[in-house]
């Protein structure tokens, strides 16, 4: 896989697990994210779980969009992550949350791909109101590490 469009590392005090579960509960990752805001599981779906799939609701501002993605990594305590899909099943970008093992915890490693083709970026871009996305991506993945930390060491 090509290297990501934007990526954030960070030591966490907290279990390789506690961090997973943290990630892995959609609703907490959308109290920690900046964009994605909530879900609702799709297809008689009801946790995360490899094929499972998910109608994301995202926000910036007063901008509003939702997304479909379905979960292709869940490895508990070690790799989360999930490929983002828009109107008609066009690729978007993949996240991924990868947890390695320290003495103290763990750190915690999020990325994410670029997928969507050139002529899908200008009207994608006017509705989320972002025009340079990977200089966002990076911006929202250090905000969602601060808060992932915070949240992981308060619970430890």
């Amino acid at each position: 896989m090509a290297e990501p469009n934007a990526k954030g590392r960070i030591e966490v005090n907290a279990s390789p697990q506690r961090v997973y579960e943290l990630l892995s509960d959609l609703g907490v990752l959308a109290e920690l994210a900046e964009e994605y805001s909530g879900h609702r599981w799709l297809d008689g779906a009801d946790k995360a779980v490899v094929g499972a799939r998910f109608r994301g609701s995202n926000r910036r501002g007063f901008r509003r969009w939702s997304t479909t993605s379905e979960i292709t990594d869940a490895w508990a305590g070690r790799r989360f992550a999930f490929e983002v899909t828009s109107v008609a099943g066009l690729p978007v970008s993949r996240w991924q949350y990868d947890i390695t093992a320290t003495e103290t915890g763990c750190v915690v490693t999020e990325s994410t791909w670029e997928r969507r083709p050139g002529w899908l970026k200008l009207p994608t871009s006017a509705v989320t109101g972002v025009f340079q996305r990977d200089e966002q991506n990076q911006r929202n993945i250090e905000a969602t590490l601060r808060r992932l930390k915070t949240r992981a060491e308060a619970s430890h």
